[in-house]
């Protein structure tokens, strides 16, 4: 068995949507395949991967850096000794090999590309979906077939309030019972009108959750944080910048609410910063990783022993990304409700086709895999890389 070949290829997200911070206008990712010698029942085993959104493609890193030490490495090196199957372990050490420690940036994110390939073609060649094929490999995973999904949108646009009231009622309808907005893009009353007219239209069981983005510098985070207290919201997401470790420890001081951080924070290093200096509290407060951004599945194994080793409840952990890696490794440890972008984010965003949201859970497909091949939108990318 062998690695024979890995391509890749950008693909567009773009949409007329924006945060607090970008728009999404000129959107993309990178999507990625590695190819195998292996065929079973007449396909060839390839896995796939793509970073997640907010990031931009990584099209020059793969080409020049990752690609080529991955098809230069000998055949041997790749494989688990023990299996003498492909291991993602030592893929992302070949990938990573002559990068020097530190300065995590657009490497972690093209990186997260590959290693998701890897991970998915690891469990094909199992047999395996891999929240079971984590389950069966990790000590502290376990094995489960749902998980707990919010949903995230409340983006600005042109429809303006009317516009995000209806869609998270449409979000309600499908079976979300948290869900997520927008906020720091406007000035502070006008977005406390838009928590209020959201909140006139949910539904009692239905929690809220806000995020900024990074948008607001530590003074206007502190008013916000003010206001938005009698809310009650479920978390109060990215109020200051990713590395502002001060300002979070200034915040988590005067807010009593849950806070939330991470998706921005691309490597162990960032988290086991965070932990140290951000002030944050585990009993309370919401931890954000994205494996499609931070070097992938495999380091975000290393961030979940960094959490755990500081107290932080799995629970605690609600992964950013709202594709179906995410979504597997919610399932597998038992992490808290994972991102969801329904209809967002076309063709990455969102799970397999034909799982319906039921309690704010949805099921997890079993076949071997990530389970890409069943997001319809998303297997023409696909089958262009597989040629």
């Amino acid at each position: 068995m062998r690695l024979v070949d890995a391509r890749e290829t950008t693909v567009s997200i773009a949409s007329n949507m924006h945060n607090a911070a970008i728009s999404f206008a000129r959107m993309t990712v990178s999507v990625a395949a590695l190819v195998t010698d292996e065929v079973r029942n007449g396909r060839r085993i390839i896995g796939y991967g793509f970073n997640s959104n907010g990031r931009y493609a990584q099209g020059g890193i793969l080409r020049e850096r990752l690609i080529p030490r991955i098809l230069e490495s000998p055949a041997e090196s790749l494989l688990d000794p023990d299996s003498g199957v492909l291991d993602p372990l030592r893929i992302w050490d070949a990938a990573m090999r002559d990068e020097k420690p530190g300065g995590h940036g657009e490497r972690a994110v093209a990186m997260a590309v590959v290693d998701m390939a890897a991970w998915d073609l690891a469990a094909k060649l199992a047999g395996l979906p891999l929240h079971v094929l984590l389950a069966e490999r990790f000590p502290n995973a376990v094995r489960a077939d749902s998980a707990m999904v919010y949903a995230a949108g409340g983006y600005y646009s042109d429809g303006g309030v009317e516009a995000v009231q209806r869609e998270l009622l449409d979000y309600t309808d499908m079976g979300y019972r948290a869900v997520k907005i927008k906020v720091g893009g406007e000035p502070l009353d006008d977005d406390i009108r838009r928590i209020e007219a959201v909140r006139n239209v949910l539904p009692d069981d239905v929690t809220l959750a806000v995020d900024a983005n990074a948008r607001l510098d530590l003074d206007r985070a502190l008013d916000y944080a003010e206001r938005l207290e009698p809310y009650g919201l479920a978390w109060f997401e990215e109020p200051c910048g990713p590395l502002d470790y001060a300002g979070f420890t200034r915040l988590a001081a005067s807010y009593e609410p849950p806070l939330a951080t991470g998706e921005n924070l691309l490597s162990a290093d960032d988290f086991r910063n965070l932990l140290r200096y951000g002030g944050l509290r585990s009993e309370r407060d919401i931890l954000q990783p994205d494996p499609g951004l931070c070097y992938g599945l495999t380091e975000f194994l290393r961030i979940l022993d960094l959490l755990q080793e500081h107290g932080w409840s799995p629970q605690q952990v609600c992964l950013h990304g709202g594709h179906q890696l995410s979504l597997a490794l919610t399932a597998a440890f038992g992490l808290g409700p994972c991102e969801s972008y329904p209809g967002l984010f076309a063709p990455i965003g969102g799970f397999a086709d034909g799982f319906p949201i039921e309690g704010g859970r949805i099921g997890l497909p079993d076949v071997p895999g990530i389970g890409l091949e069943l997001k319809g939108s998303l297997v023409p990318v696909l089958k262009a890389l597989a040629v």
